[in-house]
């Protein structure tokens, strides 16, 4: 189940809010809590690259590495659309809200693997790093961001000491999206040619995480499901993990607890 030539890897995560401005954006920052928290139970190491508040709550995106045997291999089940339904703590009227946001999980690649990058169709720019405040908000010009012209792919790093580190971590990164990009366009044109081509959209979530008016966390692709929704959310992903392993294994066919 975790033969795939990356599995081994290192894993890039990277987790965007979706429209809706506050609700999305706090449960960015859930799903961002939920994923450290499954990467500290697996004594993983834990690198932040970069990270973009909410304007009044949560995050807007948040990217990290997540270090250790096996980390693409098994944080790849998070790619995709992930749902979550409330009862809103930012509704007066206590209403109940549906809120969306994306996580996508590239590997690490090392330099044996060679992705040309032409220094035409990138463009570097450099600004001031935000934060919370103390000393880890740099006062000088030192982040990074990196637009790579063809792909469309943006990356941005600020959590390193100086402008050369933060412009070196946004390479590798840069590095490890263009390959999965790579790797996804293949995959595709395999699917399309078998006629098992899906569509992607805000609308094709992967998994729903609803908290009223009852607690289920289910996976859509696997049909796997738990009523735990607060153990979930505390990091406890294995099953759901597992479950996408044994989908993947058996091409598609759904998988039972």
């Amino acid at each position: 189940m975790l033969s795939d030539e990356l599995d081994l890897n290192n894993a890039i995560v990277s987790i965007h809010a979706g429209a809706g401005g506050t609700e999305s954006c706090d449960w960015a920052a859930m799903l961002h809590r939920m994923l450290l928290r499954w990467a500290e139970n697996k004594k993983f190491k834990i690198k932040p690259i970069d990270s973009q508040a909410g304007e009044s709550a949560g995050l807007k995106s948040a990217t990290f590495m997540v270090e250790g045997p096996y980390a693409f291999g098994l944080l790849k089940s998070e790619i995709g659309i992930h749902r979550l339904v409330r009862i809103s703590p930012f509704d007066s009227n206590a209403r109940r809200h549906t809120s969306f946001a994306s996580v996508y999980v590239s590997a690490e690649v090392d330099d044996e693997i060679e992705i040309e990058i032409l220094d035409k169709d990138i463009r570097v720019d450099v600004y001031r790093s935000g934060g919370a405040g103390g000393q880890s908000v740099n006062t000088t010009d030192s982040a990074v961001r990196i637009t790579h012209f063809p792909t469309g792919v943006v990356v941005t790093c600020q959590n390193e000491r100086s402008q050369i580190q933060n412009k070196q971590t946004a390479m590798k990164v840069l590095k490890s999206r263009l390959f999965q990009l790579e790797l996804d366009a293949r995959i595709a044109k395999k699917e399309e040619a078998e006629g098992q081509k899906k569509e992607i959209g805000w609308g094709s979530q992967v998994r729903s995480y609803v908290l009223h008016p009852y607690k289920m966390v289910k996976d859509h692709r696997t049909q796997f499901e738990s009523g735990n929704a607060e153990k979930v959310l505390d990091g406890d992903l294995d099953d759901f993990m597992k479950s996408y392993l044994q989908w993947k294994a058996f091409e598609g066919q759904s998988v039972q607890s």
